[in-house]
């Protein structure tokens, strides 16, 4: 029996729907069902080359378009991701498998991306310096790239695309999207919202594909720069190649997110927080605490709370009503995940609670929540970014051994630190060398009028993403030295120019 056939997602190029013509497709599917429902194509190196060029004609007008007229695009985009919040979160539903309320919890933050974006007048404000020296003033401006690019991943759909593609239009510069494969719809729906908004045709484009499209841009002459999120080996080749090509690349890479836990913490408090942020959309968030770092005779307490919690919760599509996580992106990565248990259990870990043997639905990509404790910091259940629902539990002595643990780590993302003393919590965000710290926040995202970035090897590029910082990659700055002399006065002069 032969498969029906299925719709074929296509590019957005220079404001409408534009099929792909490599030949080369890849499968989307529903992970709550394991079905088939799209084939997305994967763009050629001449597609790339194709779509950047229609991008830098739109880029030579964008830029000159003025700053009120940006704001009021950006104005008009955010109303209409505002009201159309619950049709976009579907579709993250129903090709990514988290459920509803976390997809749309997802596009909330990107919406916070783009308010912040509308600020742009005021973002865009340089300096002046009158009368630097005698008759000549200064002033500092901050001009746009051109075409820049964002690889996104499966993960976060909308709010990481939104993450760069919110300031880069903002500050004038056309924007190529290369979303994840897996789950390509959403960036189809955005791109209809910023047309509908009046964004001019070409400044923003979705090119889907795989390794090949993600060269192409690295490699094309006419893109300035490149924002990446993803694991880190990808993320070190992306920057590696961006920059030798000349490229400016902020390239976020993997984590090993860890939660710190005194022993005069709230253990219910900490308990509730663990569970939400290692096993919300099945653990596959850059920002999930995948690591409990239980510090002196707190872990029997916290392990108990912990497990304790995890039979309430519904593993199930989705889209139903009152399911607690979704389904994993694809099968592939629920058996690997399923693996990390069993080498986790093998290495001498106690599975407390075992994913596998949970009564979850046969059909889609779907594994339950996993609890490991007495885990070791040799085990790959601890080493890897397993992206998946599994906590591991470290026990330790004290909380110097605790902050050794986390700055020995390789990833550097975000971590946590759960307790009541104040003078504590003050002294491990001050030693811990972790980019994004939460004190008894369990998943510290910045807000958007902060930068969102990690240390280490989740981190490469010296710049983080969105916020001051993320305008200031999209942008690059020029300095203005001028002068209106009397033609009375003026006269050659051959020496090196002076300020006294």
């Amino acid at each position: 029996m032969t498969n029906p056939p299925v719709p074929t997602i296509d590019h957005w190029i220079s404001g409408a729907r534009v099929p792909g013509t490599s030949g080369r497709t890849a499968p989307v599917h529903d992970p709550a069902t394991g079905r088939r429902t799209a084939e997305v194509p994967l763009a050629s190196t001449a597609e790339v080359d194709a779509a950047v060029k229609t991008a830098s004609a739109a880029a030579r007008d964008w830029r000159t378009s003025s700053l009120s007229r940006r704001a009021a695009v950006l104005f008009t985009f955010r109303e209409l991701l505002h009201t159309r919040t619950d049709e976009l979160a579907a579709i993250v539903t129903a090709e990514h498998g988290k459920v509803l309320s976390d997809a749309v919890g997802e596009i909330a933050r990107g919406l916070e991306n783009v308010e912040f974006a509308t600020g742009v007048p005021q973002l865009l404000k340089g300096g002046f310096s009158e009368q630097a020296a005698s008759g000549v003033d200064v002033y500092s401006i901050r001009q746009p790239l051109g075409v820049v690019a964002g690889v996104t991943p499966f993960n976060f759909p909308v709010m990481v695309p939104l993450w760069m593609c919110a300031n880069a239009i903002a500050c004038g510069n056309a924007f190529v999207l290369k979303p994840s494969e897996k789950d390509p719809s959403a960036s189809l729906f955005l791109a209809e919202l910023w047309k509908e908004a009046g964004l001019p045709d070409g400044v923003f484009t979705v090119v889907h594909g795989d390794k090949e499209a993600v060269d192409a841009l690295l490699d094309h002459d006419d893109v300035a720069a490149l924002s990446f999120v993803g694991s880190t080996p990808i993320a070190r080749y992306i920057y590696e190649r961006g920059t030798a090509n000349g490229k400016r690349v902020q390239a976020l890479g993997g984590a090993k997110n860890h939660a710190l836990v005194l022993p005069d913490a709230d253990i219910d408090m900490a308990a509730d927080a663990i569970v939400s942020a290692a096993y919300g959309a099945a653990g596959e968030r850059c920002m999930a605490l995948s690591v409990a770092v239980a510090v002196g005779g707190v872990g029997d307490e916290l392990v108990a709370a912990i497990s304790s919690r995890l039979p309430k919760l519904t593993v199930g599509p989705g889209a139903a009503e009152g399911t607690d996580m979704g389904p994993l992106i694809t099968r592939e990565h629920r058996d690997k995940v399923a693996g990390y248990v069993a080498a986790g259990a093998e290495a001498g870990a106690t599975v407390v609670v075992d994913g596998r043997d949970q009564d979850v639905p046969q059909d889609g990509f779907f594994l339950g929540m996993t609890l490991l404790d007495e885990v070791t910091p040799d085990m790959t259940v601890y080493r890897d970014e397993i992206f998946g629902p599994v906590l591991s539990v470290v026990r330790v002595d004290t909380y110097d051994e605790g902050l050794a643990l986390i700055n020995r780590n390789p990833y550097a993302n975000g971590t946590a630190i759960f307790t009541r003393d104040g003078g504590a919590a003050r002294r491990f965000q001050n030693e811990v060398e972790v980019g994004m710290v939460g004190i008894n926040v369990p998943i510290p995202v910045p807000v958007a009028y902060y930068s969102f970035g990690g240390w280490k090897d989740s981190l490469f590029g010296d710049t983080h993403m969105y916020g001051p910082e993320g305008i200031n990659f999209f942008t690059r700055g020029k300095v203005v030295t001028q002068r209106w002399p009397d033609p009375a006065t003026s006269s050659v002069d051959l020496g090196f120019p002076r300020t006294r």
